[in-house]
């Protein structure tokens, strides 16, 4: 690997365009990085079905971070020094910080059932209606049902209904976040609890790392909070996200896999 720079990246509306998935616009920054050795993190709301079929389609043979941190997937014999893991699994070193899925939904339920509000659930959905709700395929949509770590969810009401689910799941001691379409119940996992492990992992080989983090979203802003570099991305109505507020922010002119590969293009000729 590179010993000086470590990436992580956000998948929906970054690496991967909002309504397409596509991440063709990237490829010249994705073929940089390769060739530079940087190592590469996908860390998503995505499940690990998901982001396999992703890593193999990209060339990535990188770790990788599922379900808002809910798990680290880290290839067999990756690294060199020892870390504390879970257990072993299909050729991976697992670190899991999430709650079971089955426990989530239990939770969500009884919210739901208790507050008489209009919530779907993703674990009620059918492959179709996650097909319909996201725009992705028939093969993904089911990918993205293989869920452990994560509960995701649609609020079909007011912004004061909305506010009273988000209260009552942190009142229960589980975690909220919202992404580009979801909402997210968790346990008390998140994107920058897993990327914080992983960047001490790297770091006990290389100390003097650099870790960059891109993404376009609220449930991003726990990853840029523990890396030296945050970027985030316009969302696809041309904005940022007002939610996320950091001082060392830095703001990329694009959109999507075609504002990541500019991001990303501009920040190594920066360090070089």
């Amino acid at each position: 690997m590179n010993n000086n720079i470590l990436v992580f990246t956000d998948l929906d509306g970054t690496l991967l365009d909002s309504e397409t998935y596509s991440y063709k616009s990237a490829l010249p920054a994705l073929k940089l990085i390769k060739n530079k050795k940087i190592p590469l993190i996908f860390c998503s709301s995505k499940t690990k079905s998901e982001i396999e079929m992703y890593r193999k389609r990209i060339g990535n043979d990188d770790p990788f971070i599922s379900e808002n941190g809910g798990g680290i997937f880290i290839p067999g014999g990756y690294f060199s020094q020892k870390f504390k893991y879970d257990k072993t699994a299909k050729g991976y070193e697992i670190i899991e910080l999430g709650t079971s899925y089955i426990k989530l939904i239990e939770v969500l339920k009884s919210i739901k059932r208790e507050s008489g509000l209009n919530i779907k659930c993703f674990s009620e959905m059918t492959t179709e209606e996650v097909s319909g709700y996201t725009g992705l395929d028939e093969r993904l949509a089911k990918l993205s049902k293989r869920r452990h770590f994560d509960e995701p969810f649609l609020i079909f009401g007011n912004d004061k209904e909305s506010i009273y689910v988000t209260t009552e799941i942190i009142r229960r001691g589980y975690n909220h976040t919202q992404g580009g379409i979801f909402h997210h119940i968790m346990g008390k996992n998140d994107k920058g609890k897993a990327v914080k492990i992983l960047i001490g992992i790297f770091k006990k080989k290389h100390p003097k790392l650099l870790s960059v983090a891109l993404g376009d979203s609220f449930n991003d802003l726990p990853m840029f909070e523990v890396v030296d570099r945050p970027i985030l991305l316009k969302n696809p109505d041309g904005e940022y996200d007002s939610r996320i507020k950091l001082s060392n922010m830095i703001f990329a002119d694009g959109v999507g896999p075609k504002g990541w590969n500019q991001a990303v293009l501009a920040l190594l000729s920066d360090l070089n």
